[in-house]
């Protein structure tokens, strides 16, 4: 049984997920004869999770964008038929808006959710050009399945009364893994990179040039309630993805506009894989998408990011999983329907080559 693949967007990623895995000397082997972790999965990362198999997949080193996600997508499940539904793990871009309530700091964790109006992921550039500058989006995607969105609510049921263990999960791995912890000449550590080097500027400002804000207006940061703790926390909403790299504030508010005040993070992969796989998007925030970004807090985002998806799958029945319909065979039913028009919480959208979300919701 491989129930699950665990997609990550390149090299940060894998470290701090690999030391959560618990491994499995004859998952491996067998993993190993089918030729899969070597293409796919890179050397030794099958291995379990909880009560769950799991097999981690990661884009080409250096090729991002929807097209490679979703060339990975389809190469894992045909070597891996037996995989049900997976998570899609990795960092991304915050857009914070502190006024409105939704005040992001970098090391948070964003996880894809339904609003009612999208399925958890926009395709924000995906769309269709009308007269007068008008633009209308063409960028539905599908839901989760059922079965992580039940365990999605029992992990937010969970937070209310005892709160997240994402802390716990972390100083976990640190003790487990001392080096993990330390940082480098060149490189900064898994661990929190302290609340000063957290800048938020204003939107029509832009970066002053280096690797940091020392040559930044001070005067142009906005300013943002002391956090009393440097814990993460966990945002529930939209994720917008694209092939666009966004690293300009006034790009990325106008892509905040085009998909909503629910949109909370923006990346580059997830449109790639929604209709590949029946997944969940978990980001950890490395960025604001703005001039000002840069790598010091990627390897800590990413650790954030793994460490809520490990808590997650602790909410996933096992029993339950072995109920929903396998991957493989989602995609190729959806290949044989061809393009499917469906209403969704009363709007009309255009699928394409992809299951409807009522389907989905029977099916799994």
């Amino acid at each position: 049984m491989w129930p699950f693949p665990w997609s990550s967007k390149g090299f940060y990623e894998f470290p701090f997920r690999n030391a959560l895995l618990q491994r499995t000397g004859a998952f491996e082997r067998r993993m190993a004869s089918r030729n899969v972790v070597r293409q796919y999965a890179a050397p030794g990362r099958a291995a379990r999770m909880g009560k769950h198999n799991i097999v981690i997949a990661s884009l080409p080193a250096g090729v991002y964008g929807i097209t490679s996600a979703a060339t990975t997508a389809s190469s894992l499940l045909s070597s891996l038929p037996q995989i049900r539904i997976g998570l899609l793990v990795g960092i991304g871009g915050g857009i914070a808006r502190p006024d409105e309530g939704m005040d992001i700091r970098l090391g948070d964790v964003i996880v894809s959710q339904p609003d009612g109006t999208a399925g958890g992921v926009v395709q924000y550039d995906l769309v269709k050009a009308k007269s007068g500058g008008e633009r209308e989006r063409k960028d539905f995607l599908n839901m989760p399945p059922p079965v992580l969105l039940h365990a999605l609510a029992n992990l937010q049921a969970e937070h209310l009364v005892a709160g997240s263990k994402l802390t716990a999960l972390l100083e976990n791995m640190w003790a487990a893994n001392p080096p993990m912890a330390k940082p480098t000449k060149s490189a900064p550590g898994f661990v929190h990179q302290r609340s000063e080097n957290d800048r938020l500027f204003n939107t029509s400002y832009g970066h002053a040039g280096g690797r940091d804000y020392r040559r930044c207006d001070p005067n142009e940061k906005l300013q943002r309630d002391t956090q009393n703790s440097t814990d993460p926390e966990i945002h529930y909403g939209i994720i917008a993805s694209g092939n666009t790299l966004v690293k300009n504030a006034a790009e990325r508010d106008k892509v905040a506009e085009h998909v909503g005040k629910e949109c909370l993070c923006v990346e580059m992969e997830t449109a790639g894989l929604m209709n590949h796989f029946p997944y969940l998007v978990i980001r950890g925030i490395c960025d604001y998408a703005d001039s000002h970004k840069n790598n010091r807090w990627q390897r800590y985002a990413s650790a954030t990011a793994a460490a809520l998806g490990k808590e997650l799958l602790g909410y996933v029945p096992a029993g339950e999983l072995q109920k929903t319909r396998r991957a493989a065979e989602l995609l190729q039913s959806s290949r044989g329907r061809g393009a499917t028009t469906m209403t969704n919480y009363g709007k009309v959208a255009n699928f394409g080559q992809t299951i409807t979300i009522q389907e989905q919701s029977i099916s799994l």
